[in-house]
């Protein structure tokens, strides 16, 4: 979809134009130093259904495996441009939501002015610490920026921004689209301006498809950059080829097939010439390992060889 195609079904979002500088000068800085850039996609995308929105076609992701898989790209040394759904699993603080906390930690005496000092016995919050030491020193290196979005429109404008802020690093460039982008949408111009009354009886909606952003972004946006989507199904029998029908479509690098029940201990990594199955043992289950460290490690791999290959 061409740019003034992607302004007119979907309207610009507000601040659009500040986050693409930002996301240009993050890209810039970092490709500078000779660093890797990841963008990692992460949570769901909402879609409304009136023009001034009261009810909205929402999808199921909790942001869990984008929020993971940033942290192990910090981890192996990559810049993280992490664009993720509002409210869902942000890096690093995600084992740890408020109810957490708010019973562990409490004031401890009395701090500097302007200050709070607290304190939580470990064991109440095991792994805090380390969490917060790792999120502050991406943050003080500068190796990680986060943007949120929350609509359709948001995500795609935001992921054309990114996609025209990381293009100049070219094949150290990476795409991880783990987001959960909605399939269909509703037009500006097909939208009743206020809130759909129940009074009306029973509501039929006609939806329009969404544009696959993923072609113009292997096409137009980075065609050097090495490129990741998912593709999750509920049915173990499709999912294959449904991954290998994208590669076949689409042109890019990899997919990662997966399936719902079992998407957190078990992937496969799916290439134009192989099928990499990813899987975690009771054993690595136990020790706390996550299955986007191996996907992550697998992924670095294959982006190094992919590196040497366009050079």
């Amino acid at each position: 979809m061409a740019a003034v195609d992607l302004v007119a079904e979907f309207p610009q979002p507000a601040g659009a134009a500040r986050w693409a500088e930002v996301m240009a000068r993050f890209a810039a800085g970092l490709g500078a130093q000779g660093r890797r850039v990841v963008l990692v996609t992460s949570g769901g995308t909402k879609v409304p259904l009136e023009a001034r929105p009261v009810r909205f076609l929402d999808n199921f992701s909790s942001g869990r495996r984008g929020a993971t898989s940033a942290e192990a790209f910090l981890a192996v040394g990559y810049g993280v441009l992490f664009l993720y759904r509002a409210r869902s699993a942000f890096p690093f603080a995600h084992r740890f939501p408020p109810q957490t906390w708010l019973s562990a930690l409490r004031p401890s005496g009395r701090a500097a002015s302007g200050l709070l000092s607290l304190e939580a016995e470990e064991k109440a919050l095991p792994g805090f610490a380390a969490a917060l030491r790792s999120y502050q020193e991406a943050e003080a290196a500068g190796t990680f920026l986060a943007i949120e979005f929350t609509t359709l429109a948001d995500y795609l404008h935001l992921l054309q921004a990114a996609a025209q802020a990381l293009n100049p690093l070219g094949s150290s460039a990476m795409f991880y689209l783990a987001a959960a982008v909605s399939d269909f949408y509703v037009p500006v111009s097909e939208m009743p301006e206020h809130k759909i009354q129940s009074s009306g009886g029973p509501l039929q909606i006609t939806m329009k498809m969404v544009p696959k952003m993923l072609s113009p972004l292997v096409k137009d946006w980075a065609p050097k950059a090495f490129i990741i989507s998912f593709k999750l199904e509920t049915d173990p029998s499709i999912v294959i080829d449904r991954a290998r029908n994208a590669l076949e479509i689409y042109r890019h690098q990899v997919v990662v097939a997966n399936i719902l029940d079992s998407r957190r201990s078990f992937v496969v990594i799916i290439t134009k010439e192989s099928e990499t199955k990813l899987l975690l043992s009771e054993e690595e289950v136990g020790k706390g390992i996550e299955i986007e460290e191996k996907i992550v490690d697998d992924l670095q791999s294959r982006h190094t060889a992919f590196i040497h290959d366009k050079n």
